[in-house]
């Protein structure tokens, strides 16, 4: 007499596991949108952080202005305007730029506009060097309004 699972036994357990995925899969998807939601805010509570230390350093020093630019390349973000002067830095070993979802990237060649990058929404953020502020742009697209909300509140 031999032993095995009959055919039903079998089909039972399939779609027992598939109901279970169901139910898994979007709250697994949720808690990685609110970890990326979580690495951006403490991104940016860094990158605002450093933009006051820096500014406070150069007025030790007399100068009057913020940073020109929170970075100089496209592959690593945030470590400063290191062209035309090397002490004016921002965060050590900078950001790693990336097009995956919790990540960041350069738009442009004047390192004033960036983009973080979310399962929903690309959220695009300004850097104003007249007077140190990072902000996101609250476009027209309600989703990244809506990130923008959580990344920076």
């Amino acid at each position: 007499m031999k032993k095995a699972f009959t055919v039903i036994e079998l089909i039972f357990v399939i779609v027992v596991l598939g109901i279970l995925s169901a139910i898994a899969l979007p709250k697994f998807e949720k808690n990685r949108e609110m970890a990326d939601i979580s690495k951006g805010r403490a991104d940016i509570a860094a990158i605002r952080s450093a933009i006051l230390t820096e500014r406070q350093s150069q007025l030790i020093k007399g100068i009057n202005t913020y940073i020109p630019k929170l970075s100089s390349n496209s592959t690593t973000l945030f470590t400063g305007d290191t062209a035309p002067d090397p002490d004016r830095k921002l965060l050590t070993y900078g950001i790693v730029a990336g097009t995956g979802t919790g990540k960041w990237s350069a738009n442009d060649n004047t390192y004033k506009l960036y983009t973080f990058k979310t399962a929903n929404a690309d959220v695009v953020f300004t850097y104003d060097s007249a007077n140190g502020t990072f902000t996101c742009v609250r476009g027209d697209d309600t989703d990244a309004k809506k990130i923008c909300k959580q990344l920076t509140d």
